[in-house]
């Protein structure tokens, strides 16, 4: 349906409210007037602030500009970032633009600032402009934005502006192209149905079919690594940074990750002078690990990925191949063989966190007892760590090995980096 789609940023493509309404509460502070309600400073997301100044506190024009410039001085250093991307909305970009669609986005915010922000939380790649007002400019036309932002010659009949506020739509209208309306913004109901937008949008899944695209299936990423070497932390922060970032993120573990899987795992890494693991055969712990595993995937893994969400998992079956074919010794093909059924799921990227076995063994273990696996010799641990060293060797394409020394934000710098380059290269 459409070749050209234009997003409006603040409340369409990010959740922003927070970083507006300090920074606008900062400059109504600074000036010396009345603090306003957060439903007050609402209405400071969407408009041009010069207006909002004036309407909401009874500035006069010499004064709200005095308020743009403090309001500016304090988003520019951290208001940006009081700011995150809504979920979906990384995936929806990269669908538009893997089918050939123009996407671009046509602010009413400073240009410089809105470039910041798409750069840092990672939707720049998926943007062929980025258009808004200059830093010396206090009035916004948003049609002259959206004429702006569409290349030469392009057949308005097929282009769409995305937004959430009555300016979006009669911004979209006065240029001549399709005014698609979100709900889940800063506009009210009523203020979206008084402009009688062409198009509405509840939530952002809605988007994809108005917009003619499929939601792509998601992305499946594991953490592995000997105990203690911080990939647990990693996921952590790593779930963090793509949620901000508009990614659906699903976090899950192994053994475990639902209710009979985790029934398996308290079994399995039973503390290691817990009667009722003692004597627990190598066959039979690999063969536990295999039925937590397919019914993991079958619970949690697959329908998350069908639903266009990322899944970070700590440990897949890399974990069983390493620990139970080369550190108990079954062999690899017996554990392929018994994981057959978790074989419908196959990362797209595996994090593997490189550090020394013995390091890691007693961070693992230093606030507590260890469990079975925790518990075994040296030689155990040597095989394990050769058998890590050649997997990362023999599937470069998708196992990265990263260096999990150092502290906790140098690590992840690494991860961060690895995570970014493969979501970027990601058909």
């Amino acid at each position: 349906m459409f070749d050209y789609v234009l997003f409006d940023l603040d409340g369409t493509l990010t959740r922003s409210g927070d970083g507006i309404k300090k920074s606008a509460a900062h400059a109504i502070a600074h000036l010396g007037y009345p603090p306003l309600t957060d439903e007050q400073l609402d209405t400071f997301v969407g408009p041009p602030l010069l207006e909002s100044f004036m309407a909401m506190c009874g500035m006069d024009e010499h004064t709200a500009l005095q308020a743009v410039e403090v309001y500016r001085e304090r988003f520019g250093r951290v208001g940006w970032r009081e700011n995150a991307v809504y979920a979906g909305i990384a995936p929806l970009l990269k669908a538009l633009r893997a089918a050939g669609k123009f996407v671009a986005l046509a602010t009413a915010k400073p240009e410089v600032l809105a470039r910041r922000i798409v750069e840092h939380f990672g939707l720049a790649p998926y943007l062929s402009a980025v258009v808004g007002i200059s830093m010396t400019e206090h009035h916004a036309d948003k049609a002259a934005i959206i004429q702006k932002a569409l290349p030469a010659g392009a057949d308005r009949r097929r282009a769409v502006m995305v937004g959430d506020r009555k300016f979006d739509v009669l911004g979209a209208r006065e240029a001549g192209v399709t005014a698609l309306a979100v709900g889940y913004g800063y506009g009210s109901r009523e203020e979206l149905e008084a402009c009688a937008p062409d198009l509405f949008a509840p939530d952002v899944a809605s988007l994809f079919p108005l917009l003619g695209v499929a939601r792509p299936r998601g992305a499946f990423i594991t953490f592995e690594g000997t105990d203690g070497c911080g990939k647990s932390t990693q996921m952590a922060l790593a779930g963090d940074w793509l949620e901000a970032r508009g990614w659906e993120v699903v976090r899950t573990r192994e053994p475990g990750g639902c209710q009979l899987s985790e029934r398996i795992r308290a079994l399995v890494l039973a503390d290691a002078r817990d009667e009722n693991a003692r004597g627990m055969t190598a066959e039979c712990e690999a063969l536990l690990f295999a039925a937590s595993r397919a019914q993991h995937v079958h619970d949690v893994i697959l329908p998350a990925l069908e639903a266009g969400k990322i899944v970070l998992c700590d440990r897949f079956l890399d974990s069983s191949i390493v620990y139970q074919g080369f550190g108990r010794e079954l062999g690899e093909d017996f554990i392929r063989q018994i994981n057959a059924p978790a074989r419908k799921a196959c990362p797209d990227l595996t994090l593997l966190y490189e550090i020394d076995e013995r390091e890691a063994l007693g961070r693992a273990t230093r606030e507590g007892r260890p469990d079975r696996i925790e518990a075994e010799q040296d030689a155990y641990f040597a095989r394990v760590r050769r058998a890590y060293e050649a997997l990362a060797a023999a599937q470069p394409q998708r196992v990265r090995a990263l260096d999990a020394a150092g502290s906790i934000e140098d690590v992840f710098s690494r991860t961060r980096r690895a995570v970014a380059d493969f979501l970027t290269t990601k058909e």
